[in-house]
C-alpha cells in the first residue's frame, strides 16, 4: 500500500440488512484546513454580530428606562414605550437568530452599561430613535445571512461513494450511444436515509419517469433540488422542510441500475453541476 500523507483516510462500517459492507472516505488535509478556517470564520462572524447586537440593545433598554423615569409628560411616555416594544422585538429576534446560529445562550452575555444620558426632549427622542433604527438595520442584515446560508444547497443528501457525474456520460444501459446527464449519483445503500439538502418547500412527491420515486423542493429565487431512485418518500408536497431534515431513503426506483441517489440542483429549472455547491473532496 502507497501511503499518501496528502489525506485523512476514516472508515465507516455500515450493515444494511442484507449484508455488511465497510466504506472508505478520503480527506485532503487542505481541504480540511479551509474547511475548518471557514467554520470558525463563519461561527466567529455570528458571535461577534449577535454579541454586538445584544450589547447595544441592552445599552439602548438602559437609556430608554432612564428617560422614562425622567418623562415629564404622556406623549413622551408614550413614545418610549413604543422604543421599548422595538428593542424588546430585537432582543428577542437576537436570541433566535442565535439559536439557529448554534450560539448558546451563555456565550452571549450581558454588558455593562453606563454613560452619560440624552436631554428629554424632542432630540434626545429622535437621537434615541435612530439609534434603534439602526440596531433594526442591522438585525435584517444578519437575518438575511442567515437566511442565505440556510437555502443554499451545501449539504450532502446522502453519505456515499460518488459516481455518474453531471454531464454527457456513455448510456448506462449499454450501446454506445452518449446522453446527458443532469445530476450527481452517489452510490448507497438501499435504505440508507436522505436529507435536504436546504430549507425549502416541497413542491413535488411522488413517481416521475425516469426519476423513480421523486422529491423536489424549491428554495426561493429559482433555486431548486431533486431526490430521485427513492424506495421511501418521508414528506409531502406544500410541506415545508428544514436544512438537513430526514426527508426519504435510498432506492432504485426509475430508470436505475441499482440502488443510489440521483441529486439535482436547478436555477430557473435549467440543470447545473451540483458539485459547484458540494465540497468534492470530502467523499470519494
Amino acid at each position: 500500500m502507497v501511503r499518501d500523507d496528502r489525506f485523512y483516510a476514516f472508515i465507516i462500517a455500515h450493515t444494511p440488512r442484507s449484508s455488511a459492507q465497510i466504506r472508505r472516505f478520503c480527506v485532503e488535509k487542505r481541504s480540511l484546513r479551509i474547511l475548518a478556517l471557514i467554520a470558525a470564520t463563519v461561527f466567529g462572524g455570528s458571535l461577534y454580530g449577535f454579541y454586538g447586537l445584544t450589547q447595544q440593545a441592552a445599552h439602548l433598554r438602559t437609556e430608554i428606562e432612564n428617560q422614562r423615569l425622567r418623562a415629564e409628560n404622556e406623549k413622551q411616555r408614550l413614545e418610549l414605550r413604543e422604543l421599548s416594544n422595538r428593542v424588546e422585538a430585537v432582543e428577542d429576534t437576537s436570541r433566535k437568530l442565535a439559536e439557529k446560529s448554534g450560539v448558546a445562550n451563555d456565550q452571549v452575555s450581558l454588558p455593562g452599561t453606563g454613560g452619560p444620558s440624552l436631554p428629554l426632549d424632542e432630540s434626545g427622542l429622535a437621537a434615541l430613535s435612530g439609534k434603534m433604527s439602526h440596531l433594526e438595520i442591522k438585525m435584517r442584515a444578519y437575518e438575511s445571512v442567515l437566511r442565505e446560508r440556510g437555502y443554499t444547497p451545501s449539504v450532502w443528501p446522502v453519505v456515499g461513494k460518488l459516481e455518474s457525474g453531471f454531464g454527457g456520460r456513455r448510456n448506462p444501459f449499454g450501446g454506445s450511444s452518449y446522453e446527458f446527464h443532469s445530476g450527481q449519483d452517489i452510490d448507497a445503500a438501499t435504505g440508507d436515509p436522505v436529507v435536504a439538502g436546504a430549507s425549502g418547500k416541497v413542491t413535488f412527491v411522488g413517481w416521475q419517469n425516469g426519476y423513480g420515486q421523486l422529491i423536489v423542493i424549491d428554495h426561493g429565487g429559482g433555486l431548486t433540488t431533486r431526490y430521485g431512485h427513492l424506495s421511501h418518500i418521508d414528506v409531502s408536497q406544500g410541506q415545508w422542510i428544514e436544512r438537513s431534515q430526514f426527508i426519504g431513503r435510498v432506492g432504485s426506483t426509475g430508470r436505475s441500475t441499482g440502488p443510489h441517489l440521483h441529486y439535482e440542483i436547478r436555477i430557473n429549472d435549467e440543470p447545473v453541476n451540483p458539485l459547484q455547491y458540494l465540497l468534492t473532496s470530502a467523499i470519494h
